[in-house]
This record gives structure tokens, sequence and C-alpha cells, in this order.
């Protein structure tokens, strides 16, 4: 399958930060169109390191957005990606799970968007493509850590409560792959059994990474609309202020240790 990229180069704003401009643009993989937004600090001088940003079950979204922000303020060329196609998101649980196992009925496929999204940010002249990480949420955080497993070209991989459980084969021995996880100790969905089996993995492989277990989170600590969400549909939810704020710290100087 071959992977074409057409930018759109249109600018849709800027942050409260003049320098940090965002870029909405297309790529396409196969006649399927995927919607991308880039955010960058353009006072910054070029090579800027690259982050990808893997969306959480809903699709590509605001949040996935807000974080791609964050990034660029900290001095990144951040690009959230599109796993569904065509932008494409829901507020609804039950379509959003749709949605998920959609994308991972074939992982081959599913590695080719990732990697569609990953060759395009590594072809911006303002990103270096040797220093390439990505950041997922839920299920992002599975994607990313699945694309570790597989071999993906990147430097680092950092998941907020996602997915533990190899969607394949295992961590290889010897990869490159710098790994950090930040879960929340009371999600119900990543329980303490597949928490000590990824740690079980990791240290197999001989792998250079780090997990952090909040006590007392739940599921999508990061998201402040969690409550909101988990209060709608009941579902085991709920935002944690401080696990936010500890894990995007923790975040920061992981990523400064992988790519600068």
């Amino acid at each position: 399958m071959k992977a074409m990229a057409i930018p759109l180069l249109l600018v849709l704003g800027a942050s409260a930060q003049a320098a940090v401009v965002t870029e909405e643009i297309r790529y396409r993989l196969d006649g399927q169109s995927y919607l991308g937004y880039l955010a960058y600090d353009d006072s910054l001088p070029s090579p800027l390191p690259g982050v990808l940003v893997v969306h959480e079950w809903w699709g590509h979204n605001d949040y996935a957005r807000q974080r791609a922000e964050m990034l660029a303020e900290l001095g990144y060329a951040a690009l959230a990606l599109d796993m569904y196609g065509d932008g494409k998101h829901t507020e609804h649980p039950s379509e959003a799970g749709e949605f998920a196992k959609a994308s991972l009925a074939s992982l081959p496929l599913a590695e080719q968007r990732f990697n569609a999204a990953r060759d395009w940010l590594a072809a911006q002249e303002r990103v270096d493509d040797g220093r390439i990480a990505a950041i997922g949420y839920c299920y992002g955080g599975g994607v990313v850590l699945h694309m570790a497993r597989a071999g993906a070209e990147l430097k680092a991989v950092a998941s907020f409560h996602g997915s533990l459980t190899p969607l394949a084969d295992p961590l290889p021995a010897g990869s490159p792959v710098r790994i950090a996880v930040f879960n929340g100790a009371a999600d119900p969905l990543v329980p303490a059994e597949q928490v000590a089996a990824f740690r079980q993995e990791m240290d197999a492989a001989g792998a250079d990474y780090l997990l952090v277990d909040y006590p007392g989170a739940l599921h999508a600590f990061t998201n402040p609309k969690a409550d909101s969400v988990a209060a709608e549909f009941n579902m085991p939810l709920g935002y944690d202020a401080e696990a936010d704020k500890d894990s995007w710290l923790q975040l920061q100087e992981f990523l400064r240790e992988s790519l600068e």
C-alpha cells in the first residue's frame, strides 16, 4: 500500500502565544483521506523534534489537538493524527467502540495509517526526521505501544491510560524505543494483572521504560471531560488533576531525554 501526503497548509489560528501556529492538513493512504492537525512554534530554529499525538477512541477531536498545541509550546512540531479516516469522531461510546474495533481489525492497515502520518511529519522541512516520538491517550496509548512493539521508526512512545496488553507480538529484545506508561492504578480497564504482565514483558525485552501507576486514578484521568462522560454514560472514568499535571511534567522530561 502506498501513502501520499497532500498538505493543505491552511493556517487555522494561533494560540495566545503568537509564535505557536496551527495547520490543518490532509494526507492520503490508498485513496482514503486522513485529517491531521499540526502545531509548532515558528519562532524556533528548524529542524524541530517531532511528536505524533494519537487520539482516544472518540476519534480525531479537540482534545488531541489541544495536546498537540501544548507540545508545540514546549518546542516540538506536533501532529495530531487520524486513525479512522476523514477526521471521523463521535461523542457516544458505542460508536467510539465500533470505530476503534474496526480500526484494529487489520493490524497491518492500522500500522500503515499510523506510518502514513509519521512519514508526513518526517518529510516536513521544519522537522528532524531522526527525532520523532509518539504519545497516545486511551485507545491511542494502546496504538503507540503497538507501534513500538512493531518496530516503527520512533525514538520513544508514551501511553496515557492505554491498554498494556500486546495486540500482537510482545516487544522484541533489544528494542531501541524508549517507553513511558502513565496508568491509573484504580482503572478497571487496566487491572493490576495487566500492569504486572507489562512489567514482565518490558523486563524480558531489556526495555528502557518508565511505568507510573497513580493511586486512585481512573481511566481517562488526563481528560477534564471524563467526569461528565462518566455521569452521562455510567462509565468507570474520572479526571484526576494531580495525576494529569504530574504525568505531563514527567512526559516533558521523558521527551527531553529521548529527543534532545
